[in-house]
């Protein structure tokens, strides 16, 4: 094992940030304080063990720092839920609030706008509410430092409503947001806004006021981060075609920006004799890179993704005028625990996920022998050194498809299989078209110049956007599946991490279990049930393979959510049409085969009073029992009652009869703080 190490030491200070991490991730996991601190303690057992190991050895330092680095990370992420974070809101309420605005963030794709409100006056209210806004209802002189009334309902943030759903509440809890709504007529500006608004709003609105249409939306979004106007179907279609990363402010655009400043400065520079022979260009041109960079995170809103690329920048600048090599596993090291002590609740979030699993991706391709050899430069024809660089891009999109496909399956079921191809054309055409292109258009707009350059931009992205739409229309553009366990994806991707960070051949090892991973997911079948947190919306999986809602009415979101948890990409049918129910309006029954037996479900589907005698009876014949209601004690099912009161307490189930098994949405004791016990507190109905 030593020996291993000493192979190994110049990778050992990497798993420092996976350690920090495995701490956070634990808390995340662990549902009460009494997980929490039965990790922190079996960490600080750990250490202690690792004292007992032979001194001066690697494996005693690496046991030791890797293990109080996880009870670090822990009560790193422990204490700052506690002291930082914002509860939610105890119940949903009708109310009237007078606040100040603190934020305006237009969305003309749905013809609104998210205000971020201060309630004033309003000790019963969280001290930051996120309200909906229709354009229609929007005064005139609204912005930041305004004080409006209006009246809204307003509810606790939302959690998932199916096991591997996204947790809003659980963002929103660190964002300080602790309640939402939508505004009602009528609105009251009481106070006009005190400043003009911010650079970002201000630019925003500019470049979609300069390219109208579809580009419009894109273009914003490529300078400002805001993606508030681009329409759907286009945002589906980036989303499918593995381009969607373009739109959010990260490494791509922050990397571009600084090297185009670089480029620049070192070139104009280089025109003066004294300043090219006397003057540390490379020192000054990184210099002036960092303050670009600082001033495009500032410009853009400072995300934590944008913040996280920012940091990773500069780290690669200060390298560069070192003259060090900067772009090693170190530096993606070095800028992942900056990034997790001053934000550790990202740790859980597809954005940093992602983006560091691809950086770690591409510079351990690059640090390989062999692909290092094979990009090098060398004496050839123009044609085949074209060739060589497009197979590099390639392979580097195809091994980062690779490296994301299972966080984007367990974040949203579902990952793409063409992205590496439309990168080809798409990460060239971004980064040497149509961001240079934006901004010489914003350049001369400052004398009024800009036209031409903006149609030339709009144009450019009608080439992005045609990318797009064609290789998301491809039945090979994305491969589904049904939700995942937190289990699966920490098995592929501890195996994952240690592929990508050890050198020998014992790295190799890391392919098991992310092979068994891999094994299980294509293993998996879809659940054979799904309930939603309220137990509003019920949907099976049919005999042919699809699936049956209960409320054919239910809107679009609902149905995009059963269908995503489910990995369905079909239409859903109508419960009551399948051959093996029987509905009346109030009740519904099916038969399910699982198991290799039948399984009957009696599900309510109206507020109808139900006769106790007659309820009593079906669900004595039921195997589940599914309501939006509170069932009484008579009602005894065979396996599972899930009723108001159970679905209060774990929130949507997804039941596969073939094992049988049910995944929650969390356990029946949870303790972490975002969550609004009382806002799910069961109510009796009078009804049954």
């Amino acid at each position: 094992m030593e020996a291993w190490l000493e192979e190994e030491r110049e990778q050992l200070p990497l798993w420092v940030p996976v350690a920090l991490g495995a701490g956070i991730a634990a808390w995340f996991s662990l549902p009460n304080r009494l997980g929490w601190l039965a990790f922190c303690s079996a960490s600080l057992a750990l250490a202690c063990a690792a004292l007992l190991l032979p001194s001066g050895g690697r494996l005693r330092r690496a046991v030791l720092i890797g293990s109080m680095m996880a009870c670090f990370g822990c009560v790193l992420i422990w204490g700052k839920a506690t002291f930082l974070g914002a509860p939610p809101l105890a119940q949903a309420v009708f109310v009237e609030v007078s606040g100040e605005v603190k934020r305006l963030n237009p969305v003309p794709a749905q013809k609104m706008s998210r205000m971020l409100v201060r309630p004033i006056d309003a000790p019963g209210l969280p001290p930051l509410i996120r309200v909906n806004l229709d354009d229609e209802l929007t005064p005139a002189g609204l912005g930041r430092g305004a004080v409006v009334r209006f009246r809204t309902r307003l509810m606790p943030p939302a959690s998932p409503g199916l096991p591997g759903g996204y947790d809003f509440a659980r963002r929103a809890y660190f964002d300080g947001i602790g309640a939402t709504g939508r505004v009602l007529k009528p609105i009251a500006l009481l106070r006009p806004a005190s400043a003009p608004p911010p650079m970002r709003e201000r630019l925003f609105a500019h470049i979609v006021g300069q390219i109208p249409g579809a580009g419009g939306g894109i273009a914003a979004a490529l300078a400002t981060g805001d993606q508030g106007a681009i329409a759907e179907d286009d945002a589906e279609a980036m989303r499918r075609s593995g381009l969607a990363h373009l739109l959010s402010i990260s490494g791509l655009h922050v990397t571009a920006l600084i090297a185009a400043v670089v480029f620049l400065l070192m070139r104009a520079m280089a025109l003066s004799r004294r300043a090219a022979l006397d003057w540390p260009l490379m020192l000054i041109a990184a210099g002036g890179g960092a303050l670009a960079g600082i001033g495009y995170t500032l410009l853009t809103g400072a995300e934590v993704p944008t913040v996280r690329s920012c940091v990773a920048a500069l780290l690669v600048l200060g390298g560069l005028a070192m003259g060090r090599d900067a772009i090693t596993l170190r530096l993606v090291a070095a800028g992942a625990l900056v990034v997790l002590l001053a934000w550790p609740e990202a740790l859980v979030g597809p954005s940093f996920q992602m983006s560091f699993a691809a950086v770690v991706a591409l510079v351990a391709l690059g640090e390989h022998p062999r692909f290092r050899g094979f990009i090098a430069a060398r004496e050839e024809a123009s044609w085949r050194r074209l060739g060589r660089h497009l197979l590099a891009m390639l392979a580097t999109g195809l091994v980062v498809e690779l490296v994301l496909a299972p966080i984007a399956i367990f974040h949203f079921h579902k990952a793409g299989m063409l992205g590496a191809i439309a990168n080809l054309v798409a990460i060239p055409l971004t980064t040497f078209v149509i961001m240079p292109l934006e901004a010489l258009a914003l350049l001369f707009d400052l004398c009024g110049w800009g036209a031409p350059f903006w149609w030339l931009t709009a144009r450019a992205l009608d080439l992005l956007l045609l990318v797009a739409h064609g290789v998301a229309s491809s039945p090979w553009a994305i491969m589904r599946s049904s939700a995942q366990s937190g289990g699966i994806f920490a098995l592929i991707l501890a195996g994952l991490l240690w592929c990508l960070l050890w050198r020998s051949r014992w790295r190799w090892v890391g392919l098991i279990p992310a092979a068994a991973g891999v094994a299980m997911i294509l293993k998996s079948g879809p659940p054979t049930l799904l309930i939603t947190g309220d137990g509003r919306h019920v949907a099976v999986r049919t005999a042919s393979g699809g699936m049956a809602i209960l409320r054919e009415r239910a809107g679009g979101y609902v149905r995009d959510a059963l269908a995503e948890t489910a990995g369905y990409d079909g239409m859903l049918e109508a419960m009551a049409a399948m051959p093996a129910s029987r509905c009346s309006p109030d009740l519904c029954a099916v038969r399910l085969k699982g198991d290799g037996r039948n399984w009957d479900i009696l599900v309510t589907r109206s507020s109808a009073r139900i006769e106790s005698g007659v309820l009593a009876r079906d669900c004595a014949r039921a195997d589940i029992v599914i309501s939006d209601r509170f069932l009484p004690v008579s009602c005894r099912p065979r396996w599972l009652k899930a009723d108001r009161r159970l679905l209060a307490r774990t929130g949507g189930l997804a039941i596969d009869l073939e094992v049988p098994f049910v995944r929650t949405v969390r356990s029946v004791d949870d303790e972490h703080p975002w969550i609004a016990w009382s806002a799910f507190r069961p109510r009796r109905s009078s009804q049954l």
